[in-house]
């Protein structure tokens, strides 16, 4: 999908702080969250909730009455008479739902849209299925994040399995991941102490139950400190395995959102600042069982239809939940490992599986404008052995 007309405004996205799962955010609802971190951002960038024409809700975990998600959403944050999609797309739910903003700029149907992509893995919901021909009419049970963490109904296998797979086909030792794990939390601690996440994170945030403070989050919650002889120790996940708890991610809670708008509207909402133009969206899918594979063709498919070439991208981000992913996507397009998910990544700060995406496309947009603009790529792996990825031009 090839955009001409959609746009970011300078600086109009924000992340929440994510925290691991069961922390400070596990008995917030999420979209009470989303709307109370959605409104602090747009009153600090000067956005009138009102203007927003439409809104898109990007989800992955089912919480208490999020079958009215995008309109209880948009009437939350100040914008009752806007409603529109929500969109479900596992990992890749952030850069749809950016995707999916930006083509109703390009179509017309919208000047303004709001993006907000909302995720909480903590206390996830246990579904019980109707069975009329289960024994005694007994139905089937489900736990929605730990069993589809586990379990793809398609390929018959887990999440870690699909890095193992391709750790395996490409010769992807665990001495490399480890390596690139340590150099992946350099970079995250890096963007903490040089102060980048608070250019777009909403902190310090205050975590209430009902009008009590229970906690003030100054940034991620749950990052935990890596050292290589730390990575060593650890043991493989799976048997004869090469990914240890240490270069992998982690569930976590979080929100992140944005403002996709015309190009006038985008740069009056950027004081006058050049907008931040999104040019292109693509998917891809490859084999079963070889997720980490599939960054690779989304991004390729991304820059094609953008008309860029990956030698001419200023700023790389990925959704990373393996070490392993980034090592594959590093060697496929001949780029430096090391020389891109500055000020962090994923597989560092956690994964609420939504949000996900719009926070890494926020920081790349954040990056590229402090280096005086350039090409930006974001690319990241999705459930089902598929990708997503978007190119922007800052």
């Amino acid at each position: 999908m090839r955009f001409e007309n959609a746009y970011l405004p300078a600086g109009g996205y924000w992340t929440s702080p994510f925290a691991k799962w069961q922390g400070s955010l596990a008995n917030s609802h999420t979209i009470h969250f989303a709307a109370d971190v959605t409104k602090i951002a747009l009153q600090q960038r000067g956005i009138d909730a009102t203007a927003m024409d439409s809104i898109v809700f990007g989800w992955t975990i089912p919480s208490k009455q999020c079958f009215y998600g995008a309109p209880w959403l948009a009437g939350l944050v100040g914008a009752p008479h806007a409603t529109g999609a929500m969109v479900s797309q596992a990992c890749a739910t952030g850069a749809a739902s950016v995707a999916h903003a930006a083509a109703q700029i390009e179509t017309g149907g919208a000047e303004s849209v709001l993006v907000v992509t909302a995720d909480k893995c903590s206390n996830g919901p246990h579904l019980y299925h109707p069975n009329p021909k289960g024994p005694g009419g007994k139905g089937a049970s489900e736990d929605w994040v730990w069993d589809n963490f586990s379990f793809d109904p398609w390929a018959k296998g887990s999440m870690i399995q699909t890095a193992e797979n391709v750790a395996k086909e490409a010769g992807i030792t665990r001495e490399e991941q480890d390596a690139l794990t340590l150099v992946r939390n350099q970079q995250y601690l890096k963007g903490v102490e040089s102060g980048f996440q608070k250019r777009v994170m909403i902190t310090p945030y205050e975590v209430r139950a009902g009008k009590r403070v229970v906690a003030t989050m100054e940034t991620d919650e749950g990052v935990f400190p890596t050292t290589a002889e730390g990575l060593a120790k650890l043991r493989p996940v799976m048997p004869e395995g090469t990914i240890t708890f240490g270069t992998q991610t982690f569930p976590a809670d979080g929100n992140a959102g944005a403002v996709i708008a015309t190009k006038e509207r985008a740069k009056e909402w950027g004081k006058g600042e050049e907008p931040i133009q999104i040019l292109s969206y693509a998917t891809a899918r490859v084999e079963k069982g070889f997720m980490a594979k599939a960054v690779v063709p989304a991004a390729l498919s991304a820059l094609a239809k953008a008309g860029v070439k990956i030698d001419d991208v200023k700023v790389i981000k990925t959704h990373n939940p393996f070490a392993v992913n980034d090592i594959y996507m590093a060697r496929e397009l001949g780029i430096d490992p090391e020389g891109f998910n500055n000020n962090g990544s994923s597989l560092i700060f956690g994964h609420p599986q939504g949000p996900t995406g719009t926070r890494l496309i926020g920081e790349a947009c954040e990056e590229a404008r402090m280096l005086g603009g350039g090409y930006v790529l974001f690319a990241g792996c999705a459930a089902g052995d598929t990708a997503a990825a978007v190119v922007l031009k800052v």
